[in-house]
C-alpha cells in the first residue's frame, strides 16, 4: 500500500498510483501555466496560493473518477485544472469576506496586498478557468456554469441567513451543498465524463462527490475549532471570530434552546459577543472544543462520508473504487 500526496490517500495498486501521481503532476504544471500573465505582478498574485500548496482534493477526485473510462483522455487534466482554479478563486474571495489573515500557512492575498488585489486576482482565476473550459465543449461549460451558480447561491444564502421559520441546521446544510458540494460533485462528474465512462457511472460519481463534499466541509468546520494553525494552515477559530455560524455553533444553539442549560446559554452569549478580543476568542475556542456539539458534528461528518461510500456500491470492483472508498475514510480521519 502506498500513499498519494498531498492528501495522504492510501492506494493499493502501483499502476493506479502512477496514473494518479502523473495526473496530479500534470495538473500542477497546468495550474502554473494558467496563472501566468504578461504582467509580473498578476503572475505573483495569481500564483500566491498555487505555490502555497494545498490538498488538491478536487483534482485527485477527477483523476480517480477518470479510472472508470480512459484516464489518459485529453480532457481529464484540463478539467481538473478548471475545478482547482475555480476553487482557488473562491479562496481569494472568501478571505476578503472573512477578513482572513492566513491561508495555507502563508499570508492571505488580502493581508499581503489588499482586498482589491485579492478580489481582482480571484476574478482573473475565474477568467483563466473559463478559457480552459471553452476547449472542453459546451456540455462542460454548462455543467461548470450550473455548479458556479450553486456555489454563489450557497454563499449568498450563508450571508443572508435562514429565512423566518427555517431550521438553521437545514439551511446550513443547503449552504454547504452549494458552496462546497457543488464543485466536488463536478470533480467526480468531469473525471468520469472526460474519460468517456458510461452515463450511469458519471451519475454515481457525481452523487458521490456531492455527499463527500458535504462531509469535507463539515470536517473543515470541526478543524476550524479543534485544530491548531499548523494542522489547518489557517488561523484557528476564524469562523468563530467572524461570527460565521458553522455547524458546531448551530448544534450548540439547538441544544441550548432545547435544554436551557446555563453553561450552554452562557457559551451562546459569548459567541454572540465581540470575539475580536483575543482573550474572549481563546475562551470561546476552549469551551467549544470541550462541548458535545463538536463531537456531534464529527458524527455528522462520518455519516455523510459513509453515505458517499455507500453510493459507490453499483460500481464494478476495482482499485479505483477502493481508492474512492479510502478517500471517504481520509476525510473522516481529518476530524479524529
Amino acid at each position: 500500500m502506498t500513499v498519494v500526496e498531498p492528501f495522504g490517500l492510501n492506494v493499493r495498486d502501483q499502476a493506479l498510483e502512477a496514473d494518479v501521481q502523473a495526473g496530479l503532476a500534470a495538473v500542477e504544471a497546468g495550474l502554473l501555466d494558467a496563472t501566468k500573465s504578461e504582467v509580473p505582478f498578476i503572475t505573483e498574485a495569481a500564483q500566491h496560493l498555487v505555490r502555497a500548496g494545498g490538498k488538491r482534493f478536487r483534482p485527485l477526485l477527477v483523476m480517480l473518477a477518470a479510472q472508470f473510462g480512459d484516464p489518459y483522455a485529453p480532457g481529464v487534466v484540463p478539467s481538473a485544472v478548471v475545478v482547482e482554479l475555480t476553487h482557488l478563486a473562491t479562496l481569494y474571495h472568501d478571505d476578503v469576506m472573512d477578513e482572513a489573515e492566513v491561508r495555507r500557512g502563508v499570508d492571505s492575498a488580502n493581508a499581503r496586498w489588499d482586498n482589491s488585489v485579492a478580489v481582482l486576482t480571484g476574478d482573473f482565476l475565474f477568467a483563466r478557468a473559463s478559457h480552459i473550459l471553452a476547449d472542453l465543449g459546451p456540455e462542460a461549460v454548462r455543467i461548470q456554469a450550473e455548479a458556479f451558480e450553486r456555489l454563489v447561491t450557497g454563499q449568498i444564502l450563508e450571508t443572508a441567513g435562514p429565512r423566518d421559520g427555517r431550521d438553521p441546521v437545514s439551511h446550513y446544510l443547503d449552504v454547504i451543498a452549494g458552496k462546497t458540494g457543488s464543485l466536488i460533485a463536478v470533480s467526480g462528474r468531469f473525471g468520469a465524463m472526460m474519460s468517456g465512462a458510461d452515463e450511469s457511472v458519471v451519475n454515481i460519481l457525481t452523487q458521490y462527490g456531492e455527499r463527500l463534499g458535504t462531509a469535507f466541509q463539515l470536517a473543515d468546520d470541526v478543524l476550524d475549532i479543534a485544530s491548531d494553525s499548523h494542522e489547518s494552515g489557517k488561523t484557528p477559530g476564524t469562523d468563530l471570530r467572524e461570527g460565521i455560524p458553522t455547524l458546531p455553533v448551530l448544534r450548540l444553539r439547538a441544544q441550548a434552546a432545547e435544554h436551557g442549560r446555563p453553561d450552554d446559554l452562557a457559551l451562546v452569549e459569548l459567541l454572540a459577543g465581540d470575539l475580536t478580543d483575543d482573550a474572549r476568542h481563546a475562551e470561546a475556542l476552549r469551551l467549544m472544543r470541550a462541548h458535545p456539539a463538536l463531537e456531534q458534528v464529527r458524527q455528522d461528518t462520518v455519516r455523510y462520508a459513509e453515505e458517499a461510500r455507500a453510493s459507490l456500491a453499483p460500481l464494478p470492483e476495482c482499485f479505483a473504487k477502493t481508492a474512492l472508498e479510502e478517500l471517504c475514510g481520509a476525510v473522516v480521519h481529518r476530524v479524529g
